[in-house]
């Protein structure tokens, strides 16, 4: 399928981050109050990693956002066992953080009801939207990544159950077991690779996709940025509590470098718009609930911020209708 050398090409990426994707799920809410179709009609493709890979298909399967942003509201609490009041709910963390010393923080069982509820039976085929959904096959140690039939050769990840690819993707290891789909394929979350997903768009987009580097235009969404001094010592100890947020902004930062220069961004043109904002480490962390309001106010008023700039960019009109290679 030959693309038009002409149009511009919207691509929409979505960053991990556990509960913290009530940032990027209500900040695309309240821009969609202001749009005349749910917002992942927008977009000719859509990156979501770990609980942006969750927000992406839902997308996909043409969810509102807001619908999306309820599940963080009402289901993140129980996800992460803190729905029992403030008194057990701070007992209930001290246990469990012991426990994660020695095993998975959390079971799985309240995050597949919580998607079983809103995804149901369907598959990734049924997605109106291209999707790129990153997950990781520990036992190989390769990458692993659902995606649409946007390509004559994807052949299998359509016919997938939708509920598999977010499972795997947000499975974060030390947080939640590892997820073993109906094929009996054990995957966790995308994030030990491609945390922030704009890299692994970008090179979809121009090497499978076969799109003009210089038509895309990307808009990639964090999960709040943590920022905290390295500690003087460097020793396995003192390192301890920063060598995954170390790692991820590590990641994150060469593969929004990456999507630069492949695009051209910041020569002659603008192609990448990144939404993020910065809070003291410890703020919000990956299971932290307590904060989720105080997450939705911070999106809010990014939103209002920047609608109008995404809008002249993004919103003028919905994306050409994907028609996948491989039918269901």
């Amino acid at each position: 399928m030959p693309c038009n050398q002409d149009r511009l090409y919207r691509i929409l990426c979505l960053d991990g981050g556990g509960i913290r994707g009530v940032f990027p799920a209500a900040f695309l809410a309240r821009l969609e109050e202001h749009l005349e179709y749910p917002i992942g009609r927008y977009f000719d493709l859509i990156a979501g990693t770990s609980t942006g890979g969750i927000i992406a298909i839902g997308l996909g399967l043409g969810l509102s956002a807001s619908t999306i942003l309820k599940l963080y509201e009402e289901r993140g609490p129980a996800i992460f066992d803190q729905q029992h009041g403030a008194i057990r709910n701070w007992f209930h963390q001290r246990w469990k953080s012991v426990r994660h010393w020695f095993g998975s923080k959390y079971e799985a069982t309240e995050l597949r009801s919580a998607l079983d509820d809103i995804l149901g039976k369907r598959r990734l085929g049924e997605s109106s939207t291209r999707l790129l959904i990153p997950a990781w096959h520990p036992v190989l140690e390769r990458v692993y990544i659902y995606k649409t039939a946007h390509h004559p050769r994807l052949e299998t990840d359509f016919r997938q159950m939708a509920v598999n690819a977010a499972m795997a993707t947000a499975a974060a290891p030390t947080f939640l077991p590892s997820h073993h789909t109906s094929d009996q394929v054990e995957l966790i979350d995308g994030g030990v690779w491609a945390n922030n997903p704009i890299g692994v768009a970008v090179v979809e987009a121009i090497g499978v996709l076969e799109w003009p580097s210089d038509r895309l235009k990307v808009l990639s969404i964090g999960t709040i940025a943590d920022v905290k001094a390295p500690p003087r010592w460097s020793g396995k100890l003192p390192m301890t509590s920063h060598v995954t947020r170390l790692f991820m902004a590590g990641q994150s930062d060469s593969a929004h470098g990456t999507a630069k220069i492949l695009t051209g961004d910041g020569h002659d043109h603008q192609a990448i718009w990144r939404v993020d904002q910065v809070a003291p480490s410890g703020r919000y962390t990956l299971d932290n609930a307590g904060r989720i309001a105080e997450m939705k106010n911070r999106a809010i008023v990014e939103a209002r911020e920047q609608l109008p700039e995404l809008r002249r960019h993004f919103f003028n009109s919905p994306a050409e209708i994907f028609t996948p290679y491989h039918a269901l």
